[in-house]
């Protein structure tokens, strides 16, 4: 309410250009509706975290400058509303609403993102994660977060624009003992689901901060690289997922394109210090889009498409996803010069 800040069930209508609200008598929604949201000019705010106790909570401003906080159901419902309220808002721009679209599944992470910035910023006692304690049958947990708190605070910094980036994200922060599993439901999922599947984005897994959000490095993990090969000039570079040989678990990479000599090599975001995890030659490389009609044999885990895939001379195969077609494509028109 806007006068008294009360919370009241209301009817909504969402048409093309408004969002009309209807109050609710002996079950049914009266006839006229008891105002409206003009959507012309609002700008919606999804997840909200302004009610540290209502997380399904959606802001709406519109352009005079007034506030409409709606609290949906789940967050399901959250994020359905709130995707479609931003179509209508974009609706006279086909363009942006495509993008809305398409950014539901993006995995487009931020340039030189740092996984010690964002757990320095979840540690913030004023705008970090909130911790709190949790029941779960019958065991006391003290200072944790649900995965679904973790996804939307991730999204309501800019760390990610959509749930399946910010999972993404998560997941990087527990393979790299940033946060870790507590209770029975997020540790279940880390012993009998898929790698990729493995962060729970659910408001009944329970996570907590690792007590050394330091990890080591084994001299197994360190790879040397010659001077001359990391000399070339780079000709692309950007983030892309890429399946593990061992574990065929995916992670984002970022790949750098050098030519003179003509080199692919990736490196981890969650490291601090600049040097690849990963590299080869392009010289004799066979390089090739993946039709997205069905899974290639060799690929597992979680796959949204537009792979490509880089066969070495030494026959070792590579697969590797990029966030759109247009993004795969580019990327293939690169490097096939080069091999």
């Amino acid at each position: 309410g806007h006068i008294v800040r009360n919370w009241k069930v209301r009817w909504f209508v969402l048409l093309q250009d408004k969002l009309l609200y209807y109050k609710i008598e002996g079950g049914k929604k009266e006839p006229s509706p008891k105002g409206r949201i003009l959507l012309d000019g609002c700008t919606i705010t999804c997840p909200c975290l302004e009610y540290e106790n209502r997380p399904l909570v959606i802001k709406l401003k519109t352009k005079t400058n007034t506030d409409y906080f709606l609290e949906c159901c789940s967050r399901e419902e959250r994020d359905s509303w709130a995707l479609d309220i931003t179509g209508a808002i974009h609706a006279g721009h086909p363009v942006q609403v495509q993008e809305l679209h398409r950014m539901k599944n993006s995995f487009k992470l931020l340039e030189n993102i740092s996984l010690h910035h964002i757990v320095e910023r979840m540690c913030n006692s004023s705008t970090g994660i909130r911790l709190t304690r949790n029941l779960e049958q019958g065991n006391r947990y003290k200072e944790t977060f649900t995965g679904s708190a973790l996804v939307d605070w991730l999204i309501s910094h800019s760390f990610a624009v959509s749930r399946f980036e910010a999972v993404t994200l998560a997941s990087m922060l527990m393979e790299e003992n940033f946060i870790k599993p507590v209770g029975t439901r997020s540790t279940e999922a880390t012993r009998y689901s898929e790698l990729s599947e493995q962060f729970l984005d659910d408001s009944t897994a329970l996570y907590m901060f690792a007590e050394s959000s330091k990890k080591s490095i084994s001299s197994k993990e360190e790879l040397q690289f010659n001077i001359s090969e990391l000399s070339g000039t780079i000709v692309k570079q950007g983030f892309l997922m890429k399946q593990g040989h061992k574990r065929k678990n995916w992670k984002v990479r970022r790949f750098v394109l050098r030519a003179e000599p003509a080199f692919l090599h990736y490196y981890d975001p969650t490291k601090e210090e600049n040097r690849p995890v990963g590299g080869f030659s392009l010289r004799g490389c066979l390089v090739s889009a993946l039709e997205d009609n069905g899974v290639p044999a060799g690929v597992k885990g979680n796959v949204q498409g537009n792979l490509f895939k880089i066969i070495t001379k030494k026959d070792i195969h590579y697969y590797i996803q990029a966030s759109s077609k247009a993004e795969r494509a580019q990327w293939i028109e690169a490097i096939k010069p080069l091999t």
